[in-house]
């Protein structure tokens, strides 16, 4: 047998043995969820006929492209809603909710977050930062926010003043760069029924990104009109190599889709270019690859609880989002933090990230993504904006067992550098 690539100190793998055993019951959980979402996939391929045919990739304008249509009913199947826009030519999931928000709202028309600020990267797309760039406030859509209350949580008395007047009800799921909790499919669903109540013709619009698979039900089977995601995080399952979708009412997807491609052919036009294999595998594989994300991400937070540091969530906690963010204090820490993921990472792990100024930030961001797919956050990665409250925020693992090594990784990189 090879000698082992990793050196870990032996009072860091006994308290990795003994956080093995505490995560056990919070394991089976997660296996029991991994179960019930490979069945509802399954049975979705199955009930929608998937066939080798639909592998085959078409180009130009791609106009009768069986693969395209069977994808996006597949994923309207398993996510339980009327009808998909799934496509490898959203770049993003800020591309997805680019698409989303434009294809939905007009002149005129009010949008009101439900939790807070926005992801950084939605802020330029809303008007927030930059004048001129052709921002939702540039085409004259106007913008408010309901805060979240001082614990982090929806604040459901506020919903029904704050959506008076609005065309768009918009939910961040996941925590993004805050500490806040992030929201369960429940918490979403009590959310959306307040916004209904108050004003039946808002539209419940989710930022879905890092929450796929991670609970038994999605936000479209809760209330929500649309969801919105990246395939290079969650349903993407690690194989595809880029794209987003759009999911939810039909009569809305469509508008989406006229404004991806352009009014009067929509979802009819689109060439695949031999991305639908890569897709579809992905979407079968996705609810295994989110089970060994969130196992990966309970036993990061509970390692590092362990070790004294402040963890989002609780290991324990009922889990929304394959996100774990863990208050760490210092940049010398973030950094070390960060350069222990990519040497725990399968790809470029001889390489030790610095800080940037990334596109889409306002501050310096490090980030260790050694990743088969640039920038997937499905993979194992980790990332902090260098600002207060110091916190990184990891993500991802294709399967658990490299994901804890990338975990113990970071965690002796801190430790050699006396920091842990």
């Amino acid at each position: 047998m090879a000698e082992s690539f990793f050196k870990f100190d032996d009072e860091l793998l006994a308290l990795a043995k003994k956080v093995q055993e505490d995560c056990a019951p919070v394991f089976a959980r997660i296996e029991g969820i991994q179960a019930a979402n490979e069945q509802k996939v399954l049975s979705a391929f199955a009930r929608q006929r998937v066939s080798e045919v639909h592998f085959k990739g078409s180009t130009g304008y791609g106009y009768d492209d069986m693969g395209r249509e069977a994808l996006d009913r597949v994923y309207a199947d398993f996510f339980g809603c009327e009808d998909a826009l799934v496509r490898h030519n959203f770049v993003s999931g800020t591309h997805a909710l680019t698409v989303a928000l434009f294809g939905v709202l007009r002149m005129g028309d009010t949008m009101v977050s439900l939790t807070g600020a926005p992801y950084d990267t939605m802020e330029e797309v809303i008007g927030l930062r930059g004048e001129g760039n052709g921002s939702l406030k540039d085409f004259g859509v106007s913008y408010r926010q309901l805060d979240l209350k001082a614990d982090g949580t929806p604040d459901y008395d506020g919903i029904p003043q704050a959506v008076q007047g609005a065309k768009v009800a918009y939910i961040q799921r996941s925590r993004g760069y805050s500490l806040r909790p992030s929201l369960t499919v429940a918490d979403i669903e009590k959310m959306a029924a307040a916004v209904k109540q108050a004003n039946p013709q808002a539209l419940v619009v989710v930022d879905n990104c890092y929450g796929e698979f991670v609970e038994e039900r999605e936000p479209v089977q809760a209330g929500a009109d649309l969801m919105i995601g990246s395939l290079i995080k969650n349903p993407g399952g690690g194989i595809a190599e880029t794209g987003g979708y759009i999911a939810g009412k039909r009569d809305l997807i469509e508008k989406c889709s006229y404004r991806l491609t352009c009014v009067g052919m929509g979802k009819e036009v689109g060439c695949t270019l031999g991305q639908s294999r890569s897709m579809f595998l992905g979407a079968f594989l996705a609810p295994q690859a989110v089970a060994s994300a969130v196992k990966t991400s309970v036993f990061a937070l509970r390692l590092f609880s362990e070790l004294g540091y402040e963890v989002y969530p609780r290991y324990d906690e009922y889990r929304t989002d394959i996100i774990a963010a863990i208050r760490l204090g210092t940049p010398e820490k973030l950094i070390a933090f960060c350069q222990g993921i990519q040497k725990g990472s399968p790809v470029d792990s001889y390489v030790s990230p610095e800080p940037w100024d990334m596109p889409g930030y306002d501050s310096q961001v490090i980030m260790a993504a050694g990743a088969f797919t640039g920038g997937a956050s499905i993979e194992i990665s980790a990332d902090a904006p260098l600002r207060e409250p110091y916190a990184v925020w990891l993500q991802g693992g294709l399967t658990y067992n490299t994901g804890k090594l990338a975990v113990l990784s970071a965690a002796q990189a801190m430790k050699e550098k006396g920091l842990l």
